[in-house]
């Protein structure tokens, strides 16, 4: 049985999963869906009760925690991640840690932007240097604007109260920073892309860049961009046609690639 590891993103943690898990556990797979440090519990009560040392978690605390998870499995696992944990996907599979990938509306690597004005106001908000190490708290506006922007107002509330989570700046931070270094001129295991035609955090632009960025044509490279989905491309109406997409790319997998 293969084992698919599940890695979130920022402003989420595992409860983001849990239908993930569900449909790729029918169909065979060994799931989990681990947390970030300090990302563990219900999102309400993560709201209401920040964990001390959250403002200081960087991209290095998690990529350590993941790694020595995938170390531990008996085969080497297939990984797929949002956002932030998108990037953690081509991190491990830089290292040659994974038998496959999936970034989906990944954070870019080497410091990859996009001109887009929603791009650059988001990623300045979570940023800014003047709040040295505050967290960033996550408000049901900010959730609906930025985050889950294809939402009907009639359920935005329910997906905020049920997944979002605060976060720590320091973790994006890193991610434009020397931690969020990818070796793109490396062969890699097969990845696949993922991207939300409406995504005003990772717009489908600059995964797009990211996906032309990798210059081995050795290696398996596909990119499925969606339209009308936003960055909670995971959990808005809809995510089984994308969970669907992967489980079929991934019966379609060379067998020597898996």
């Amino acid at each position: 049985m293969k084992t698919i590891l599940f890695v979130h993103g920022m402003f989420q943690n595992p409860k983001s999963w849990e239908k993930w898990v569900a449909f790729f556990n029918e169909r065979g797979y060994n799931c989990m869906a681990p947390a970030w440090p300090l990302h563990a519990g219900e999102p309400a009560q993560l709201r209401a009760n920040p964990p001390a040392g959250l403002g200081k978690l960087g991209l290095d605390d998690i990529i350590a925690e993941v790694e020595v998870l995938v170390l531990t499995q008996n085969q080497k696992p297939i990984v797929i991640g949002h956002s932030v944990g998108g990037l953690v996907v081509q991190i491990l599979a830089n290292r040659g840690l994974i038998e496959a990938g999936v970034p989906i509306s990944s954070v870019a690597p080497n410091g990859m932007i996009d001109f887009d004005l929603s791009f650059f106001k988001n990623s300045a908000t979570i940023a800014n240097p003047l709040k040295g190490d505050e967290p960033v708290f996550m408000d049901l506006e900010t959730f609906h604007a930025a985050f889950a922007n294809t939402l009907p107002e009639t359920a935005v509330q329910e997906a905020y109260e049920r997944t979002a989570t605060h976060d720590s700046r320091n973790v994006f931070r890193d991610c434009m920073g020397s931690s969020g270094k990818v070796d793109l001129e490396r062969s890699h295991p097969p990845l696949l892309f993922i991207s939300g035609a409406e995504d005003k955090i990772c717009p489908a632009d600059l995964v797009e860049k990211n996906v032309r960025a990798y210059e081995d044509k050795s290696s398996i490279l596909e990119l499925k961009e969606f339209p009308k989905r936003s960055h909670f491309i995971c959990g808005e109406p809809g995510w089984e046609e994308v969970a669907t997409t992967i489980y079929n790319w991934l019966q379609i997998l060379p067998e020597e690639e898996l």
